[in-house]
Parts: C-alpha cells; sequence; structure tokens
C-alpha cells in the first residue's frame, strides 16, 4: 500500500480457549478471573466442564506450552494425564526440553539455557505481534537477558527493560503453559510451575511487559522418585524417595507495560489491562540510542502537469522495474479503480527508497519486503521519502497538499520530454450533469514551475520519457524550463545520462555519481541549496538516466534541521511550544487496551494521525495538547460533517469555487471564526511509527503517524468523541506554557506579506482559499495595503475601514479609482478566516488562490509570509 500509514483493521483478538466461542465478547481480557479466583475459586478441572483445549492455533496471540524450564524435566513414575499406571522405564515419561513433545517421547539431548531462553522470548515477541494492528517489531530490536552462568538465578526480582518498539498496541499474549500443541492436558508440579512462570516472567520483562495469572487448575496426580542424601554419622548415603503431587496447568496474560526501569511487580494493572502513570514517570521512557531512527530521511516531492510520468518514476524508483509505456511500473502506487482506468493520479501516494555506499534499497532486493526492512538496511545511509501527488487541473488540491502538508525537502518538478505541445492543451471539465465543457488552452508546466519556483523551497527538474523525445520537441521543452529557472535567478545545471539501458539497477553506476559531485559542491559552495536547480533526462521504458536520478537523490544536502524560533526570532515569537506536530490525516481505530498508558474506558475512541514532525520530539507515553477545536458543550465535543458543511470546501465539490460562489454559501453558513474560542484538549501518546518504523521517540523533522487518545475520550461514547480533523497541529506546552498557565492560541485571522503581487482582480471582502503548512481553509480580504500606491499616490490601507459588510463594494471602488490594482508589487493582505480557527505559526509560508476561471490552472496562487496573528 503506498502510504506512511498501514495497519490491520482487525487483529487477532486475545481470548481465552477455556471460554466458549459464544461467550467471547469484542475484548475478552477483562472476563478472565483475577489473580485471587485463578488460585481459589476455579482450582479444579471440573469447575470448568472441559476435558481438553482446542488444538493450538499456528497464528494469533495464543501459546500452548509443556513448560518453560530452562533445564530438563524430572521422570515421573505415574502421571494421570494421558498415561495410567507405571512404567518400568521411568525415562520414557520425561518431557523433551523443546517443551512441545510428548511425554512418551524419548528424551532429546538438553538445549543450553541462554539459546532456549533467546528461543522462548523471540517466539513471545511474535505472539505479541499477532494482537497488534501492526506486525512490525523486529526481533533484532531484541534484548535476551543473559546468564553469567548456567547456576544464575532467577528468583531475583524482575526489573523491566524499555518496552520493545511496536508493541505499544498490542493486545497481549496468552500462554497455556502445561498443555500439548492437541490441547492435551498433561500438567507440572508446582514447583515446575512456579519455575515455569518465572522464566515467561524474565522474557517478558526483556520486551517491557509483565505476566498476569488468569487461572491455575488442577488436572491430575504424578509420582517421582526423588534422591535424597542421608547423613548418618560419618556414613553418607543416597535412598530413593518416593513422592506425589498434583498437577497444574496455568494460563497466563503477557501486556505490554510502560513504566521502564521498575519492577515487574510495580506495574500494576487497570480494570482493562491498561498501566496508570504519572507524567514525572514519562522520563525515563526517552533512552539514548533506542526506540529512534537516527538515519538521514530526505523528504521529497514529486510535481508537475498530468502525463509528465511523475507515478512511472516513483514506480521504477521503488520497485526496480521498468515501465512498459502501459503503466506498469506505476501499479503498486494507485489507490484508487478510477486511477487505474483512466490512468490519471488523483491521490498522493508515498514510497520509501533507501541508499547506502551507492546501494539501492528498494523493492527489487530480495531481501526487502516492506519499509522495515529498508530502516534496517540503511544505517549509516540516507531514507528517502518521496510524494506523488496529481497534475491533473480537477485535482490541483493535492499538488499543494503535497507542497505543503508535508514540508518537503526538495521539489522535484517532472516535465515530459515530448510534452511541449500536450502539457499546454486544452483540459475538459465537467459541469453539473457530468457534460464535458471546452476550456481555453491552458500551460500546465508553465503552472507548475512558476509556483514550484515561487515557493522558494530547493528545487530539481527531471525531463521524462526520453525514449519519446523529438530533438524539436525537447529543445522548445528545455528553453521553456531554462528560462523560468534563470528569470528566478537561479542557476540551472543539466545531467546528460549515458546511452546504456540499466534493466536491474542494484548499485549506482561509479560514473553517475562522479558527475554529481560538482553540482553537489556548487550547492555547498553557494551556501543557499535554492541556487543551484539540477536538471536530469530520464525515461522509466530504457532505465536512461535512472542511475543518474538516485545519484542526486543519494547526494541531495539536507536543510537543516528547523527550530522553534527559525521562522521568527524569539523576541517576536516567545510564546512557542515545546515540540509541533502538523496533522496531515486521521484515521479512527482501536486502540488495543494494553497499549494505553491510561485508563482509556472505550478502547473505541482511539486515534492516529499522520503528518510530520516540525520541530521539537514526541515519546511514547506523553501527554501534549490537541487543536484548535470549535467550542463545543464542556466535554469538547464538536459538530460533525453531518451537522454542518466542511469549513474548507463550504459543501462544494469544486476545488478553486468563484468569489461570488463562496459569497453566496458563506452567507448561509457565516459564523465568524473571531466569535469562536478556540479550545486545546489534553492527550496521551501511545505509539509512534516513523514511517512506519515502530519507535518510542519521534525527532526533529521526521514524518511518521502518532496513535493518541484524548482526556475526553476515556469517558465519552464513540459518537460524542471530538473529531480532529488534517489541519490541527499536536503540541507539548513549554516549561513556561506549564508555569503560567497559559495556553496555545489560535488566529482567527493574519496578515500576510507578499514580495510579489500583481493581481488586478483581488478585491476587499473577496473569499479566497489560503494553503498553511496542513491547513487548507476559505478567508475573507478584509485588508490590502500597498507600500506605494500610483495614481491617487495613497497607501490602500487609508480606504478600507474593514467595518463594511461582506457584500460591500466602497473599498474596492475606492481602490479602483486610487488606481492601486495597478501595482505589481509587494503588498500586505490581512485575512479573516471563516467557521474555523486555526493554529498558525508567525513566519509560514502561506499560498493564497484566487476564485477559479477555466482559463486557468488553479495553481496561479500568491506565495507570501505570515507577519501578523490575529487572536
Amino acid at each position: 500500500m503506498a502510504s506512511i500509514f498501514t495497519y490491520d483493521p482487525d487483529p487477532p483478538r486475545v481470548s481465552s480457549p477455556w471460554i466458549p466461542p459464544a461467550d467471547h465478547t469484542k475484548s475478552d481480557v477483562p472476563i478472565y478471573a483475577s489473580k485471587e479466583e485463578g488460585s481459589s475459586k476455579h482450582a479444579l478441572l471440573s469447575d470448568y466442564g472441559v476435558t481438553k483445549l482446542e488444538a493450538e492455533p499456528q497464528e494469533g496471540p495464543t501459546e500452548y506450552k509443556l513448560h518453560l524450564l530452562l533445564r530438563s524435566r524430572r521422570a515421573f513414575t505415574y502421571m494421570s494425564t494421558r498415561i495410567k499406571g507405571k512404567i518400568p522405564n521411568a525415562g520414557t515419561l520425561q518431557c523433551a526440553d523443546s517443551g512441545k513433545m510428548s511425554p512418551a517421547t524419548p528424551i532429546a539431548a538438553p538445549q543450553p539455557r541462554q539459546q532456549r531462553l533467546q528461543h522462548l522470548t523471540t517466539q513471545l515477541l511474535w505472539r505479541m505481534q499477532q494482537s497488534s494492528p501492526h506486525h512490525a517489531a523486529r526481533s533484532k530490536e531484541l534484548v535476551v537477558p543473559r546468564f553469567p552462568d548456567d547456576n544464575s538465578n532467577l528468583e531475583v526480582a524482575v526489573q523491566l527493560a524499555p518496552l520493545i518498539p511496536g508493541l505499544e498496541e498490542s493486545g497481549g499474549a496468552l500462554y497455556e503453559i502445561g498443555v500439548s500443541d492437541d490441547g492435551t492436558f498433561v500438567g507440572l508440579t508446582k514447583d515446575e510451575m512456579n519455575e515455569s512462570l518465572t522464566t515467561l516472567r524474565v522474557m517478558a520483562a526483556s520486551l517491557g511487559c509483565t505476566v498476569e495469572i488468569m487461572r491455575m487448575v488442577i488436572v491430575g496426580d504424578c509420582e517421582w522418585l526423588e534422591s535424597v542424601d542421608l547423613v548418618d554419622g560419618f556414613d553418607a548415603a543416597v535412598r530413593q524417595v518416593h513422592k506425589q503431587d498434583k498437577l497444574w496447568v496455568a494460563e497466563a496474560m503477557v501486556t505490554p507495560c510502560f513504566k521502564h526501569g521498575a519492577a515487574e511487580n510495580d506495574c500494576e494493572h487497570g480494570p482493562h489491562g491498561s498501566v496508570p502513570e504519572t507524567r514525572q514517570q514519562q522520563d525515563s521512557l526517552a533512552i539514548a540510542n533506542r526506540g529512534r531512527s537516527t538515519v538521514s530521511q530526505l523528504r521529497v516531492t514529486l510535481t508537475g502537469p498530468t502525463t509528465s510520468g511523475k507515478s512511472s518514476l516513483l514506480g521504477t524508483l521503488s520497485t526496480g522495474t521498468l515501465d512498459n509505456g502501459r503503466g506498469k511500473s506505476r501499479l503498486s502506487l494507485l489507490k484508487h479503480r478510477h486511477e487505474m482506468v483512466s490512468g490519471i493520479t488523483s491521490s498522493i501516494a508515498q514510497e520509501l527508497v533507501g541508499y547506502k555506499d551507492g546501494t539501492i534499497l528498494n523493492y527489487s532486493r530480495p531481501d526487502i519486503e516492506s519499509w522495515i526492512d529498508i530502516h534496517d538496511q540503511a544505517q549509516d545511509g540516507r531514507l528517502l521519502f518521496v510524494s506523488d501527488s496529481g497534475g491533473h487541473p480537477r485535482y490541483r488540491r493535492t499538488v499543494l497538499r503535497g507542497l505543503m502538508n508535508w514540508a518537503p525537502h526538495w521539489s522535484i518538478l517532472c516535465i515530459a520530454a515530448d510534452d511541449s505541445e500536450q502539457s499546454s492543451s486544452a483540459y475538459f471539465p465537467t459541469d453539473q450533469h457530468h457534460q464535458r465543457v471546452e476550456a481555453p488552452h491552458v500551460d500546465l508546466v508553465k503552472a507548475h514551475l512558476t509556483l514550484s519556483l515561487k515557493l522558494d523551497v530547493p528545487m530539481a527538474v527531471v525531463v521524462t520519457k526520453m525514449d519519446l523525445a523529438s530533438k524539436i520537441g525537447l529543445q522548445k521543452t528545455l528553453v521553456k524550463v531554462l528560462s523560468a529557472i534563470k528569470d528566478a535567478g537561479r542557476v540551472p545545471k543539466i545531467l546528460k545520462p549515458d546511452q546504456q539501458e540499466h534493466k536491474e539497477l542494484a548499485q549506482i553506476p561509479i560514473n553517475d555519481r562522479s558527475k554529481v559531485s560538482p553540482i553537489i559542491e556548487a550547492m555547498e559552495e553557494a551556501n543557499d541549496l535554492t541556487k543551484v536547480v539540477p536538471i536530469v533526462l530520464t525515461s522509466a521504458m530504457t532505465g536512461s538516466g535512472i542511475g543518474l536520478f538516485h545519484a542526486l537523490l543519494e547526494s541531495l544536502p539536507m536543510p537543516p534541521p528547523p527550530t522553534s524560533h527559525d521562522l521568527v526570532g524569539a523576541v517576536l515569537n516567545p510564546e512557542q511550544p515545546k515540540s509541533l506536530f502538523h496533522v496531515d490525516d486521521t484515521y479512527n481505530l482501536p486502540i488495543p487496551q494494553g497499549s494505553l498508558a491510561v485508563d482509556v474506558g472505550n478502547a473505541q475512541n482511539g486515534v492516529v494521525v499522520s503528518g510530520h514532525l516540525r520541530f521539537g520530539s514526541l515519546t511514547v507515553g506523553e501527554s501534549i495538547v490537541v487543536g484548535p477545536f470549535p467550542s463545543g458543550d464542556e466535554e469538547g465535543k464538536v459538530s460533525g460533517p453531518e451537522d454542518r458543511s466542511s469549513p474548507s470546501g463550504f459543501g462544494l465539490s469544486i476545488s478553486h469555487p468563484a468569489s461570488a460562489e463562496l459569497e453566496r454559501v458563506a452567507m448561509e453558513n457565516a459564523v465568524s471564526a473571531s466569535e469562536i474560542a478556540g479550545e486545546w484538549l489534553k492527550a496521551e501518546v501511545v505509539s509512534i511509527r516513523n514511517l512506519r518504523l515502530p519507535v518510542r521517540t519521534l525527532e526533529t523533522g521526521q514524518a511518521g503517524s502518532v496513535g493518541l487518545v484524548l482526556d475526553v475520550a476515556k469517558r465519552a461514547s464513540p459518537g460524542d468523541m471530538p473529531r480532529i480533523r488534517r489541519g490541527m497541529v499536536l503540541a507539548v506546552p513549554s516549561k513556561h506554557m506549564l508555569d503560567t498557565g497559559l495556553s496555545l492560541q489560535a488566529a482567527s485571522g493574519f496578515t500576510v506579506v507578499f514580495k510579489e503581487f500583481d493581481s488586478k482582480t483581488l478585491a476587499i471582502n473577496a473569499l479566497v482559499n489560503i494553503y498553511v503548512a496542513s491547513i487548507r481553509a476559505a478567508a475573507r480580504v478584509s485588508k490590502i495595503q500597498y507600500p506605494a500606491c500610483d495614481g491617487a499616490g495613497q497607501e490602500s490601507d487609508n480606504t478600507t475601514t474593514g467595518e463594511l459588510g461582506v457584500f460591500s463594494l466602497n473599498e474596492e471602488v475606492g481602490l479602483m479609482e486610487a488606481g492601486c490594482f495597478e501595482v505589481s508589487g509587494a503588498a500586505e493582505v490581512t485575512l479573516e478566516l471563516l467557521h474555523t480557527r486555526e493554529w498558525i505559526e508567525l513566519g509560514s509560508r502561506v499560498i493564497l488562490l484566487e476564485g477559479g476561471s477555466r482559463d486557468r490552472s488553479g495553481l496561479e496562487g500568491h506565495v507570501g509570509t505570515v507577519v501578523e496573528i490575529v487572536d
């Protein structure tokens, strides 16, 4: 699946085989017997009315073990389970050390204690993963406890290791001890059972988990001979003593614990298997060199007009598959059926590619099956997180989302070599009756190129489909691109590929790496990543230039890591949170109860959000705030989609409606954002994944998904859940905020400075669409101010009042009389948000889009910077 976030919506449930399936509820853990009940009330097999369990499932979170001893089991002369009467050869009754053989199986060679413990712990990790929606943990993360010698005592207090990343959302694993694979009760003596449970606690503690005994049941009797040393004066003798005991079967539940470093008994469980924990106890969770990704991660967004080969290029980069001219390489990226039918990408697809010492780490390698494998093999190398986006004007929102929401370090503009004519052809929108409407010709190449240059983000250009290029067509395309780049004050550098075809590219060719080196050196010398624009010529069909493009992506410089005051200094913007995470997408999923650091009450209220961490860090178990929410009742309930129109779309299906249409809809839904008090809700982070890799901490600038539970959700039903949406933020309040009781302040409006503002249509009270970080919202223009105004010679703020109604044209008439619409230069525009308050950081980049029309691509936006926030 081409997405940053993957999950199994219905992982196997942790259900006891002792309970009939008809009695199981959605979550079976709460109906288990408690410790006291397991040792007293349900002590006899007759109380359960069962003679054996169902056979052990091959998959799922339930494991049957004859025993967990780290030594050979004693020989019995009599066992009432499975074997009746006395057997002359007592050795044939001894269980093999593997714990998976019949009591009548001859003894196998004993396994070393350390080797057996490692095997059992790996097996436990696998069972724990089975009840998690993400089977992502790796055995290489295992820290198996080592014995100093074979005589080491396991009875000492068990200290919990850090929870293995990836097990935060596990529902736990169920161990049936004293049971064979086919479900037959064999049983253990009391001392063997205690020793097996001690081993299980040691295994669980090494994973950061705890063990709770759910039931202990007597299933039979046994007898054995035991040698006893007798000392009578100076004479010593050995005597065989006949002993008897009951045979026990135990059911134990292994669940994650978030209290690292505590004794096993200190991690007490709440009523639903959760672990109570205070904020002060979270400090021990951040452990150096564990639970975080330290690999360099470069985010790149592919943009460009439709049919420019973006998806095919990404498919070739991530899978090593060359295209066949009919979209073969892009099939793994498509999410919707209509994309396969039409060949037009409408959604954002994301893939991960790794590089290490010239080796390309993608799905073409037999030892890579998932993003986790790429993470593992890219240590000390580089991870490349690539986002694809649509290019058709109908899906222009995905273009802007890819360029803004994920804050890419680099944007890669894709232009087809044969696209000089096609990219300027007319596109055909549809009316409300789904009839194609003729539209004027739109130069999509120029629109995408102009927007990419305006954003002031480091950029590279990839010319695709070189196998279809003619000399004249390629020349026209390059002239257009080179002219625009030079006019923007940047220096283009063309990388010419060799004529060799690379069908199975596993290593970056040395010649290609040497061609890229001078360009990278030029970027470093210029001390400005936007100064140089590399241009690569490629073909996804022949493989020409693909190695050169890999070499460029492996070597592109990383921008400096962002900080809380890199946009605006601390003097102008002192109240910044400690950490800030921009939400790009949300997933309402039930959070397994064993994963939570607090009692959540209703596990259906878990939420997973994906996005990127702008600055700071997030750690599992940390307390955060989420918002801003529109004001609702005291519990923070907000109206859902069925209650009112979408705040960003106003109920319209078109991407950029005309101002008149926006005004009409705004009149119907008009509630000024300035009248709505912002609200921030507290939450707990319960899981983190960095590009699908389970980690405990997400670092500055990294992208990933965060599982969280709102405090109000612990007592709310699923229907009353506050709705987290795209554009919200997760934040960790600074120490100053906590000490003074201050909260984050959402904005109802803001002022933007545009260095180049050449609009002749934008007027006071016009409604526009704005893009800031992950926010897409509608806003009303309340003021336009020019530094100098032609004609009247007055600044425009002297002709605007802001007190007039939404549909007043007085300001427009005054500005037109003053001739201010003829100005092409800098301008300040004050915007008022409609319907929602948003968290907007001072100094953020803003894209302002006016009402659309048929003769525009929809990407003719004004790019500016936020200089003032209106609370």
